[in-house]
């Protein structure tokens, strides 16, 4: 009888299933709130969007329109047609419907970094496990899935160097061909048509070291063939992305908005490039060092970890070269984004977010290695993210924003998350693998927590809609192009003014001028303007200033961002009651 049961699962079996599992929570975590207003993003989202539909609406292709003054040619079409064609030129313009493209990107780099580490190690494990670090990355999370993000660049960048993992590990001497580099030449143009020409040096330098770096047999006949393949490449990319001024109804527009502002501009700093570089501050080259660990967001120290690793191991690595080619290949690719991204006086840790890949697969290779300290900073640090996101449900659940079932879905996870931090803090077999868990169980709370936001009481329902007069609209209006959200939120024939709030509407004060009142203001925008979209100021205020002299035709709670320096002190931070929730109303005058 024994000798006809099936052998029991091996620890291999399950650590890969464990793996498995946990990329479908990350699939959870990044579907689910595709749509959101809350979705975790850059700023200037909406720009973008703006200037997407504005174009759409010209119904050609170039030149691109935008109704924002000096923000029109920021980026290269290629971004702005990708939400056109999502959106259906503007019969299916919804925030879903635009960020779905940038998630499919994103699908498909996680899909070749496992099919990567499959080909080099025999093994589904590591490559499951380094796409489960890659989407438990905060930089992914945060621009892997909103419509201005950094997923197709990375895809189209990453797209040579995955295919040279794959094919070191089965062919180690066999190197791409003509064929091959006409095809990635094509592939990096892409990629510059979603961002920058000037992301040409990092990607085809980092490619060439990767090709020369893992040669099985080092040669200068090899490195001149390199170079000259990469050169190529590189003229073709130039090419596509050098499309756009021969397309254009306008190149000297392009010249002028694109190359010179908003390329440029980064190698110019009113303090001096020197004293920017070494200064304690943002822009720094220090601070620029760290960028890959601050894209890490809670698995920092695991980074930090690494490059203590390979410092360490760097004697024996002079001893034992040449490196294995994948290593080879993976030390150059986030080598060079970095070190090319310490020279624009502008830095950020968005910049290398193309080299994140790699972090990743260098991490599940050498996982085992780092010691476990190394992961306990990120248990804790989620720990105290789990607790805040549950005051913050309880609040919302309070002031009756989220039923009972969504509270409670939220305090579920959030109790997981608490559990999944403590038994890697107590037993070290489980320390490594509660990490990325509970990572991905913060983002999965925070989108069950935001979801509430994004029901009835956080949109104006169709009567609101329907009431809403046609006209001019004013909006508030904290930061670039905010007003574009109510595209969504109050679809019509409408016309949305911006008036400035917050840090905007401070910087435009009149110095020995007192400002108005909220009253006045809002008087003041309810006579010019067919209706007014108010936000409450003070948490005590259960109606509009404006009363009796306008009517309310709608009402949604939303989620503030953008404080202003002392809103969220220490004596505050637990009451979120105080900073986060606001009503905002929309308003017409009386008849």
């Amino acid at each position: 009888m024994s000798a006809m049961q099936s052998p029991s699962p091996t620890p291999e079996r399950h650590h890969t299933a464990f793996w498995a599992l946990l990329l479908l929570l990350a699939a959870f975590a990044y579907v689910f709130g595709l749509d959101g207003q809350y979705a975790p993003t850059n700023g200037d989202e909406l720009v973008y969007t703006h200037i997407a539909r504005k174009t759409a609406e010209t119904g050609h292709w170039l030149p691109l329109a935008s109704e924002l003054v000096d923000t029109r040619n920021t980026k290269p079409p290629m971004l702005f047609w990708q939400a056109m064609v999502a959106g259906g030129w503007g019969e299916h313009w919804s925030v879903a419907a635009l960020r779905t493209p940038s998630l499919l990107y994103l699908l498909l780099a996680g899909a070749a970094i496992v099919l990567c580490l499959r080909a080099v190690t025999q093994r589904w494990r590591e490559g499951l496990l380094a796409a489960a670090i890659f989407l438990s990355f905060l930089s992914t999370f945060r621009y892997g899935r909103p419509y201005l993000t950094s997923a197709p660049e990375t895809f189209w960048f990453s797209l040579p160097l995955f295919a040279l993992l794959w094919l070191r590990a089965r062919l180690p001497a066999a190197s791409p061909g003509w064929i091959a580099h006409t095809l990635f030449g094509l592939g990096l143009g892409l990629g510059l048509a979603y961002k920058s020409f000037a992301l040409i040096a990092p990607a085809a330098a980092a490619w060439w070291l990767a090709l020369v770096a893992s040669e099985s047999h080092p040669s200068w006949q090899a490195l001149w063939r390199h170079t000259l393949r990469v050169g190529v490449s590189a003229v073709i990319a130039l090419g596509v992305f050098g499309l756009w001024f021969v397309l254009d109804p306008d190149p000297q527009a392009v010249w002028r908005e694109f190359i010179l502002a908003e390329n440029a501009a980064k190698f110019h700093d009113q303090r001096g490039w020197w004293q920017e570089a070494f200064a304690l501050s943002g822009s720094s080259i220090w601070s620029q060092l760290l960028a890959y660990g601050v894209n890490a967001g809670l698995l920092f120290a695991a980074t930090l970890g690494l490059a203590w690793l390979g410092a360490k191991r760097l004697p024996q690595a002079r001893k034992a070269w040449p490196l294995s080619p994948h290593t080879a290949i993976l030390l150059a690719w986030a080598l060079v984004w970095l070190l090319v991204f310490l020279f624009p006086s502008q830095r950020s840790a968005r910049y290398v977010i193309p080299a994140m890949p790699a972090v990743a697969m260098l991490l599940a290779l050498h996982w085992r290695d780092l010691a476990r300290g190394w992961f306990m900073p990120t248990l804790l640090l989620a720990a105290g993210a789990l607790a805040m996101i549950a005051r913050i449900a309880w609040v919302g659940h309070a002031l009756e924003l989220s039923s009972t079932p969504e509270f409670l879905q939220a305090t579920l996870v959030v109790a997981g998350g608490m559990a999944v931090a403590l038994a890697g803090l107590l037993r070290p077999a489980w320390t490594r693998g509660a990490a990325v868990l509970v990572t991905l169980l913060v983002y999965a709370a925070f989108d069950l927590t935001v979801a509430p936001m994004d029901g009835p009481v956080g949109r104006y329902g169709v009567p609101t809609i329907v009431a809403t007069p046609p006209g001019r609209i004013a909006v508030p209006n904290g930061f670039n192009a905010q007003f574009e959200r109510f595209q969504f939120l109050l679809p019509g024939p409408h016309q949305f003014l911006p008036y400035e709030t917050g840090a905007r509407a401070l910087a435009r004060r009149t110095p020995g001028v007192p400002p108005p009142t909220p009253a006045e203001e809002l008087q003041e925008l309810l006579a010019t303007h067919e209706a007014v979209v108010w936000i409450q100021h003070d948490r005590a205020q259960n109606t509009p200033p404006c009363r009796p002299q306008c009517r309310v035709l709608g009402e949604r709670w939303l989620l503030t961002s953008r404080h202003l320096p002392g809103e969220v002190r220490l004596d505050n931070v637990w009451y979120p009651q105080d900073w986060l929730f606001r009503r905002e109303w929309l308003l017409a005058r009386t008849q």
